[in-house]
């Protein structure tokens, strides 16, 4: 039994079902990430003068970094997708590839920064700023764990999908790519937030 409206638009929404649950979803994380900002705001507004300078703390640098590994990935995530419209398997596996690899990298890069961390003993109970970076940049990280499992089912299965359903694999990556663009720029509001403000 096949489920309906997996290609085709659903004529009540004017999406296929997959867009409508990620949109659904993404709505969800917007509240999850929203009021961890929000608590932020509030404890760092509460602190007064008595908040830790981040330069001091952070690798700024590093997160430079990370951001424009993110950015890319974005870019490689849309190039991947856009190859699948055009009919070009080839090129959607090397885009899709490469986003993988930059969230890995990504990964990579913050496991040394909280290495760091740790090794001059700041850990997330060291003070309120560290406690809420901790966490925040965790569940981040978490989140693109998350993605990097599913691309990675996604271009393990792609081949089978493409020969036997293209547009349903172009609505999978774009269903995946819509979930990326979120880690994304939830990680283009934390950068500035937590490291330069």
């Amino acid at each position: 039994m096949d489920i309906p409206y997996t290609s085709a638009e659903h004529p009540e929404t004017r999406l296929y079902n997959g867009k409508l649950g990620i949109w659904l979803f993404l709505a969800s994380e917007v509240l999850l990430f929203g009021a961890f900002f929000s608590t932020y705001i509030l404890l760092r507004v509460g602190a007064g003068g008595d908040w830790p300078v981040q330069a001091e703390l952070l690798n700024i640098p590093l997160a430079t970094v990370n951001t424009v590994i993110l950015i890319s990935s974005s870019v490689t995530m849309v190039m991947a997708w856009a190859s699948l419209k055009l009919e070009r398997f080839d090129r959607f596996v090397l885009f899709f590839a490469a986003t993988i690899a930059l969230a890995l990298a990504f990964l990579v890069i913050k496991g040394f920064e909280y290495a760091a961390e740790f090794s001059h003993h700041r850990y997330p109970r060291t003070n309120t700023f560290l406690g809420i970076y901790f966490t925040m940049t965790g569940l981040h990280g978490v989140h693109i764990l998350a993605g990097v499992a599913v691309n990675g089912y996604h271009l393990a299965t792609a081949r089978r999908w493409y020969r036997d359903d293209p547009e349903r694999l172009a609505n999978r990556i774009e269903i995946a790519g819509l979930y990326w663009h979120f880690v994304d720029l939830v990680w283009i509001f934390l950068f500035p937030v937590l490291y330069l403000i």
